[in-house]
């Protein structure tokens, strides 16, 4: 069960992403990392972040802690970005927070070194969930302290969106060519 925040504060867009996050501000005086359920992926994605994100986590990888955020629209008045404005206005209710990474930098594969041994173990682990977006353009990783985190995992299980070829779909090789970490020879065996 995730941890339940009330939304006090909206405190920016964050112009990452094609969803759109915001920063917030919880009752619980934390900062996160909004995602949110009017975005135009829909409430399948942040199924999948819960899903793939505590995976993740069960499997010793750093994620960002997640919570659900319950989102006054009434929060987004004060907001002078039109599209965010509406987004907040049709994302009233229970939304998906992620733990705000304070001091986290990008990952860029020319300028952070990751072993082949981690490099495997996360190539693997986006095959098994079929991640189809850490790729060395969206690496959807972040550094802190020295430390490799994953985050957004919305577009992972994305067979989930069309149930008819799930099969199909989960019977496909990973291709992991464009994968962020490809150029640190990820040790995929060891890590199976």
């Amino acid at each position: 069960m995730l941890k339940e925040v009330i939304a006090t504060r909206y405190i920016t867009p964050l112009r990452e992403g094609g969803s759109l996050p915001g920063l917030i501000e919880g009752d619980d005086l934390g900062t996160y990392v909004l995602k949110f359920t009017g975005a135009g992926q829909g409430r399948k994605t942040l199924v999948a972040e819960v899903v793939c994100g505590e995976l993740a986590r069960r499997l010793g990888f750093r994620v960002p802690g997640l919570v659900t955020v319950d989102l006054d629209p009434v929060l987004g008045l004060g907001e002078p970005d039109q599209q965010v404005q509406e987004l907040l206005k049709s994302s009233g209710g229970t939304n998906l927070g992620m733990d705000f990474l304070s001091g986290a930098l990008g990952f860029d594969p020319l300028a952070f070194e990751v072993s082949a041994e981690e490099a495997g173990r996360i190539v693997w682990f986006d095959a098994l969930v079929n991640n189809v977006d850490r790729s060395w353009r969206n690496p959807n990783l972040l550094r802190l302290r020295g430390q490799t985190w994953l985050i957004d995992h919305g577009a992972t299980m994305i067979w989930h969106h069309n149930w008819p070829g799930a099969e199909a779909s989960a019977a496909r090789p990973y291709d992991a060519a464009d994968h962020a970490l490809a150029r640190f020879a990820p040790d995929v065996r060891s890590a199976a």
